[in-house]
């Protein structure tokens, strides 16, 4: 027996060391690339800092708003060290945690804005969870759907992609150079997603609070980090089990209790309460009708004033109402279900940009296993390269040459706007397309034996 149970802990003890050597020898073959693009990254960046077109970007409506123009937070510091307040205006609408950070840092902004998108790499440690779900499941599936299982060797690159996806998107570029603080933003929910996917509910919760405390909208990320951690812990999503509710008030408590706190901090700071209505009230009332990317300038610079309360609470409420039946869908796929609703803010928010854009991009690579299930791809890949091309030449058009009105912009933009809808609902199409194989096998059959075509209703 002392015989068996020696030879069982050494089998043991050298599973673990292979495993570990295999760890080591596949991180070591990923930094190499991973390298090499965050040198090519950071290179492209500190050139264009440097050349004339980064006066021209920084004043580009695309790429900055209201909130996160890198010139609104320097009239905030000059306000802050003159002892002003820097809300007493209707300048600055960022966070005082934002100008505080930047009243220290501002001599290195350029390194501040350069190093900030790097934490999107952090979206791509979600390998290890999801490699790990398909590792326990493969076997449960039909035989005829092996070939919708991701290889690990698929597997492997996806946090190559990712990272390429985002530090090489032209979106993210642009951001970086102009200085908008959207880039700090994307990294405090890249972070957010990681200590979620590792399985820290108090890190997650933090960070959770941290990112509603910068723009409200990523309140409704707390729907699918929940879901997460309720898989995780295996405990059924059943409003009649104790367990359930346990933990859902514990984790609302950390997101609550974080977000109290650093809201008061922000008071000891600031001392007073102007950033609620020049922060929150900002993004909810739209005052600001500087055109963008977004759905609400030109709606609202058209509405009559007695029905704009009506219609801002319409539009506001898109943002967060489709979290309830999304959430009810993909209870089983908290994963993609923050893909969809961190897309979902990027379209429907009051003051969008392309930054916005590029963080749910970044996630694409994690579905490339969705591609032959997609049935638009081509056609919103071309109506985003169309539309990402027209927004300069229509704004000349309109601002400079006079050959052309709002109408133009805003057309462009509406259609910037349907392409990412259409984009979105063709994941979630393909998404639940092959969970649909995966459950009932990847070529059904009607009862007599001919091929059947699968309709989503």
């Amino acid at each position: 027996k002392t015989v068996c149970d020696l030879n069982l802990s050494s089998v043991l003890m050298n599973s673990n060391l292979v495993h570990r050597a295999d760890s080591f020898f596949l991180a070591t073959k990923m930094a190499a690339p991973l390298t090499l693009l965050l040198i090519v990254a950071v290179t492209i960046r500190a050139v264009l800092f440097r050349s004339s077109w980064a006066e021209l970007i920084s004043e580009r409506v695309e790429v900055v708003s209201p909130l996160n123009a890198w010139k609104r937070v320097v009239e905030g510091l000059a306000l802050l060290d003159l002892g002003v307040s820097p809300y007493s205006g209707d300048v600055f609408h960022e966070t005082p945690f934002m100008i505080y950070l930047f009243h220290f840092v501002v001599d290195y902004a350029e390194i501040v804005f350069m190093v900030s998108p790097d934490l999107v790499f952090c979206l791509s440690r979600f390998l290890t969870s999801l490699k790990q779900k398909y590792a326990l499941e493969s076997d449960r599936y039909p035989a005829d759907c092996l070939e919708l299982l991701r290889s690990p060797k698929e597997m492997f690159y996806i946090p190559l992609k990712v990272a390429m996806f985002y530090l090489l998107n032209p979106f993210t570029i642009l951001s970086c150079v102009a200085k908008s603080t959207c880039g700090l933003n994307n990294a405090i929910i890249a972070l957010f997603i990681l200590c979620t996917l590792k399985g820290s509910a108090l890190l997650s919760g933090i960070l959770l609070a941290l990112a509603t405390y910068q723009s409200i909208y990523p309140l409704t990320l707390f729907a699918p980090a929940l879901l997460f951690f309720l898989q995780r812990l295996y405990i059924p999503v059943n409003l009649r089990r104790s367990s359930f509710w346990f933990f859902t008030l514990q984790y609302a408590f950390i997101y609550v209790g974080s977000l109290v706190v650093i809201t008061g901090l922000s008071f000891f700071l600031l001392g007073s309460w102007d950033f609620i209505p020049s922060v929150y009230g900002f993004i909810f009332s739209v005052p600001d009708l500087t055109p963008n990317i977004g759905l609400f300038w030109y709606f609202f610079a058209e509405m009559f004033e007695h029905f704009r309360l009506f219609f801002i609470c319409v539009f506001q409420i898109n943002v967060f109402f489709y979290t309830i039946p999304l959430s009810i869908k993909l209870k089983e796929h908290p994963v993609f279900l923050i893909f969809m609703q961190i897309a979902i803010i990027s379209i429907f928010k009051s003051y969008p940009t392309v930054g916005d854009v590029a963080l749910y991009m970044a996630f694409l690579p994690a579905w490339s296993h969705l591609y032959r299930f997609l049935r638009n791809i081509f056609l919103v890949s071309c109506v985003l390269l169309a539309c990402s091309a027209l927004f300069p030449v229509l704004w000349h058009l309109w601002i400079y040459a006079g050959s052309a009105n709002s109408n133009f912009y805003y057309a462009i933009t509406l259609l910037f706007n349907f392409g990412q809808i259409l984009l979105v609902s063709d994941y979630f199409y393909a998404y639940l397309r092959r969970e649909h194989h995966l459950t009932h096998g990847l070529y059904l059959k009607k009862k007599d034996g001919t091929e059947a075509t699968l309709v989503l209703k």
